[in-house]
């Protein structure tokens, strides 16, 4: 009975996923402004990257300042075996989640076991690290001029990702996808041991679950989704540049959770949109742009005192703040 109900899940899941992207490929039809297929091309990538980074804040309760790192590292990686080699793009997508899964496998491996503050700041560390390391290997990573030059053979399947609107569909079908796999891994008894280990290590450890070890996996997976979501951004800007490994970078996903819902799973996502949406108005009325964002970001927190969308869940008598759905 059970498992007929999460299959009939996945499959609802599945089929909104898929009228999800159906509209968003009709959409150009009716609005063919290109900053429109710029938008969700940027919100795709930055979308995956929040959301991932959830699955440590909202269902494990490791706050990491340093996620950053692994969208970076998926936009060096990607662009770099491009660039410098012949593989085709699919073999490139699937060579840089193995870099990313490895290099998550050993940071994981030093911070899982430290706690609270002091995850979050070697996370921060380690990051500073890797754009230290990015600016300094000048040979490699094209220093602070980042990686220019383009991505060549920008095609999956004969589809050609060099295309505005075909890289827009492509971004959709990855934003879906990827979402629909962190929700069933989040709907899992996996995801259940994730938030019994953030409501309670103690316990959780008592009731036979091997706490380092399922922090190390969902860090992985965390790491892993969000290098999907470099490498969309480096298809975006067709290259790597340091801006997207610096530290900055964690704190816009940050932001995003903040104000869109730590405890809804669409939280991060939603969160994205306004924060991009924002960023442009804000970017185009004032020269100020940080501290303007800074005060409404602010507003957002005191006001709302949780993310837009907790808020709506909540005022419509859905689970909550606090509870992850």
């Amino acid at each position: 009975m059970a498992s007929g109900m999460v299959r009939t899940r996945i499959w609802r899941d599945i089929l909104a996923g898929c009228l999800l992207v159906a509209v968003l490929a009709i959409v150009p039809a009716l609005i063919p402004a290109r900053a429109f297929q710029d938008f969700v091309i940027r919100c795709s990538s930055m979308a995956l990257f929040a959301t991932s980074l959830n699955l440590l804040v909202g269902y494990t309760g490791l706050s990491s300042f340093g996620h950053g790192m692994f969208f970076g590292l998926g936009t060096y990686s990607f662009a770099l075996l491009m660039q410098r080699t012949g593989v085709a793009l699919p073999v490139a997508f699937l060579l840089t989640l193995l870099i990313t899964a490895v290099t998550a496998v050993a940071v994981g491996a030093i911070c899982i076991r430290l706690r609270l503050i002091y995850f979050a700041f070697v996370t921060l560390a380690m990051q500073m690290l890797l754009h230290s390391v990015v600016i300094s290997w000048v040979g490699l990573t094209g220093g602070d001029q980042g990686l220019m030059g383009g991505i060549p053979r920008r095609s999956v399947l004969g589809v050609d990702l060099g295309l505005q609107y075909n890289l827009y569909v492509f971004s959709a079908v990855v934003l879906v996808a990827g979402l629909l796999l962190m929700r069933h891994i989040v709907n899992t008894a996996f995801g259940t041991s994730l938030r019994m280990i953030r409501d309670n290590e103690v316990r959780a450890a008592f009731l036979g679950i091997v706490v380092w070890r399922v922090k190390l996996t969902v860090f992985v997976l965390s790491a892993v989704f969000a290098s999907v979501g470099g490498m969309v951004m480096s298809l975006f800007v067709s290259g790597a540049y340091p801006e997207l490994i610096n530290w900055p970078i964690s704190g816009d996903a940050i932001f995003a959770i903040v104000m869109g819902g730590i405890g809804s799973f669409l939280g991060p996502a939603v969160g994205t949109m306004i924060l991009l949406l924002l960023n442009d108005v804000v970017t185009r009325q004032t020269e100020y742009y940080g501290l303007a964002l800074g005060l409404i970001i602010l507003a957002f927190a005191l006001g709302l005192r949780r993310g837009v969308l907790d808020f709506i869940t909540e005022r419509l008598g859905g689970r909550p703040a606090g509870g992850i759905s």
